[in-house]
């Protein structure tokens, strides 16, 4: 499968075969596709709906070959489609937490063993807790190296965007420490003093530190910073330090706040070729 050349990817549509095609369709050998025609005239792989008639809508020209070859081909989304029609029921027949109990946290479930652990050896808590804290030196250390020695801004502006939303989200909804929370002096931020718990900045950090070395080929050290972000997250949910939505969101956050913060470079970048072009012909 692959996206036509005339169209953005969210314009095109899944491809389907169909050997009875007219041979002029724009897939090369006459088959046919579910998609939108481009407004602007180009074709993006399907039609534009523009009758009134049911007869004309796009899906009434979709065969049981059509289905069978999206569920071959296409079986990532597919999988996402059930998955959500799964947690639509799962949705609307669970039973709501009460407001006087705590919230449940499968992470927490999961990690239930590693608590019990922690908290009966307090000197293995500690020790886990500093060796995190020399993680996050380590990304913060990397995220300020490419900046200030390498000059390449992305990382440091994407981990700005990242601490600033964090900070207006911890602060907007003030989520109350879980039960059984084992804090300690050598865990970052250092001293036992407060922190938002949503959404996690370490993870968050991990992420942009790990994706600014696949830009940059440094393969070796992203896995090794994929490894300890997991070990972070295990630990984390040992402790009761961040629910598993906060750690989550931290994943989350990175790659998002990594993509606009490229968006952010790439307009420097032509607003900077725009201006050069202005001075050279003015």
């Amino acid at each position: 499968m692959a996206f036509d050349g005339s169209a953005s990817p969210t314009t095109n549509n899944l491809r389907h075969r169909n050997s009875k095609g007219n041979g002029h369709g724009n897939d090369g050998g006459g088959g046919r596709k579910m998609g939108i025609k481009d407004s602007n005239g180009g074709d993006g792989g399907g039609y534009c709906y523009k009758g009134t008639g049911i007869g004309k809508a796009s899906f009434m020209t979709w065969r049981v070959e059509d289905v069978v070859y999206v569920a071959k081909n296409h079986w990532i989304p597919c999988i996402f489609g059930l998955g959500m029609l799964f947690f639509i029921h799962v949705e609307y027949t669970l039973r709501m937490v009460p407001a006087a109990s705590p919230p449940f946290d499968l992470g927490f479930v999961i990690t239930r063993s590693l608590h019990g652990v922690l908290s009966s050896w307090p000197e293995l808590n500690t020790l886990l807790a500093a060796l995190n804290t020399v993680f996050v030196v380590m990304q913060t250390s990397y995220i300020l190296w490419t900046w200030l020695i390498e000059g390449r801004l992305r990382p440091t502006l994407a981990a700005v965007f990242t601490f600033t939303c964090r900070g207006i989200l911890g602060y907007s909804t003030q989520l109350p420490l879980p039960q059984g929370f084992l804090g300690s002096e050598m865990d970052f931020p250092v001293g036992n003093i407060s922190f938002f718990l949503f959404f996690s900045g370490h993870v968050a950090g991990s992420v942009i530190a790990s994706l600014d070395m696949r830009r940059v080929q440094r393969w070796g050290l992203a896995w090794t910073f994929d490894i300890l972000n997991l070990l972070q997250v295990i630990r984390l949910l040992g402790t009761r330090g961040h629910y598993t939505i906060d750690l989550a969101v931290g994943v989350g956050a990175g790659f998002l706040f990594d993509s606009l913060a490229g968006h952010y470079e790439a307009c420097l970048q032509r607003k900077n070729l725009d201006n050069k072009l202005a001075k050279t012909f003015a």
